[in-house]
């Protein structure tokens, strides 16, 4: 962890309080009262938030609180029950070309041959039927760019030494890292990210955060990710969104990861410790106590 503290540039704290907006006024991503209903029952309400471009923020809560489908609230594929959100300046589902995205964790079949540069080329064309077929000459300009283009993210993930492995034969870590290049190969503003770190060890935890944090400040993508734990993530966070008993609390870490607004989300007392390691530990919502802001949550989020 301290590594990757010091990796960390100086950033200036964005201005936010955990009761309202937060952020500049023309946001990458703007929630104001939002709510959402699956099912009929309505899994968190009053959101407010904005995120401004080139930052980091991490979306925490237990499981089932409604964390992943925030993010399906912003690709469009759910519909918010009340409030306003604007993604890119337009409503949900409209700016899909300029979002990247990474489902919740994908495995691959050990035996599977398709190569890892093989797997970022989909997030250009995956979307097209069948094999691709040879380009005619007119179109050589554009396989070239194409081309640069798989390079040129393959290398900002730091992927070149085995983009051309099975992808089956990757590590866990080597796998999100091909991944995250898919999603960014459109050259997204916006970069969904859900779970990117389930089931990797704390190492290839720390190697995939370095990477996520280096592209949002480096290119000035703005990064949405759900997380079980907030503590890998912590020095290169800008703010978070915590979800938890129906309600939200939404501004920098510092001010949401918090005993008194923790215990106001949960109705309980929750008390947030800091380990002499520098982790964040929550004790007191039934949760356990190394995790989310401090709760260890192993199961998919909701």
């Amino acid at each position: 962890m301290a590594r990757i503290r010091e990796a960390v540039p100086h950033r200036v704290p964005p201005q936010a309080t955990t009761s309202g907006r937060s952020g500049g006024e023309d946001g990458v991503v703007s929630l104001r009262g939002a709510s959402v209903r699956v099912g009929g029952r309505t899994l968190w309400s009053g959101v407010d938030l904005e995120v401004g471009a080139g930052e980091l923020t991490a979306v925490l809560g237990p499981n089932g609180a409604g964390k992943s489908t925030l993010i399906k609230v912003l690709l469009g594929i759910l519909p918010a029950t009340t409030g306003e959100v604007r993604v890119l300046g337009d409503v949900p589902g409209r700016a899909g070309h300029r979002i990247g995205y990474l489902p919740q964790r994908r495995t691959f079949d050990p035996s599977l041959r398709i190569r890892g540069v093989d797997v970022v080329r989909m997030g250009l064309d995956g979307d097209r039927w069948g094999v691709p077929l040879p380009m005619p000459v007119r179109f050589s300009a554009r396989r070239r760019a194409a081309r640069d283009r798989m390079a040129e993210v393959i290398e900002l993930v730091g992927a070149g030494a085995y983009a051309h492995r099975p992808i089956g034969e990757c590590s866990g870590g080597q796998q999100q890292r091909l991944l995250i290049a898919q999603a960014l190969v459109r050259a997204p503003e916006l970069l969904l990210l859900d779970e990117p770190l389930d089931s990797l060890d704390l190492s290839h935890q720390g190697a995939v955060v370095a990477v996520i944090g280096r592209i949002c400040r480096e290119q000035g993508i703005s990064v949405m990710m759900v997380a079980h734990d907030v503590n890998p993530i912590l020095p290169w966070l800008d703010r978070v969104v915590y979800i938890a008993e129906g309600r939200a609390a939404t501004g920098p870490p510092q001010q949401v990861i918090t005993t008194q607004t923790l215990s106001r989300l949960y109705g309980t007392t929750a008390e947030v410790l800091h380990a002499g390691d520098g982790r964040l530990v929550v004790v007191g919502t039934g949760h356990g106590t190394a995790g989310e802001g401090g709760h260890a949550h192993h199961p998919r989020s909701g």
